[in-house]
């Protein structure tokens, strides 16, 4: 015999969602469109197609030059993101953790240029890893997560656009 079933699970959106809980803009983003193609002065990605990119400059084009928003908050050492990793297992695993995190930040930048780690400060009980952009942070402390456990806390700061991620194990 068949046990009933209870109704079906209700959908229960990702944690992002339950972050940004409302429409904040990145102070270091243009209000506006760049003229296309432009050209990050720093870092070489192309903005065209609407957003930031690696390609190659159009060589029939003359390309604006600005320099784009990751590489401002890079200039200007102001982060979008802040992940503190706490615990022992971080210290006695450093190489396998730092690997997770660089591969991780490889491959998000790959497609969002944008999405950069700033800096990685380690000291001898935490360490403190800075990103251009609140989504990297993000996800980094969620793939630390996913990989080895752990608690992971948020605490999102709307008025400065700013993502501070908390992992300790």
């Amino acid at each position: 015999m068949k046990t009933p079933q209870g109704p079906a699970p209700s959908f229960h959106p990702g944690r992002h969602l339950e972050i940004f809980d409302g429409a904040a803009t990145d102070p270091f983003q243009q209000r506006g469109k760049y003229a296309e193609p432009t050209v990050c002065s720093d870092c070489g990605a192309v903005y065209q197609k609407g957003r930031w990119q690696w390609s190659s400059e159009p060589p029939q084009v003359k390309a604006n030059r600005e320099r784009c928003p990751a590489c401002a908050r890079v200039r200007e050492d102001i982060p979008a993101g802040y992940l503190t990793i706490k615990g022992v297992f971080a210290k006695n695993h450093r190489d396998e953790v730092m690997q997770l995190l660089r591969h991780h930040e490889e491959r998000e930048k790959k497609e969002h240029p944008l999405q950069r780690i700033m800096q990685i400060d380690e000291q001898p009980d935490v360490w403190e890893i800075t990103t251009t952009d609140i989504h990297l942070v993000r996800g980094l402390g969620e793939a630390l997560e996913h990989a080895y456990r752990g608690t992971l806390s948020y605490h999102y700061n709307k008025d400065d656009y700013m993502l501070r991620v908390l992992w300790e194990r």
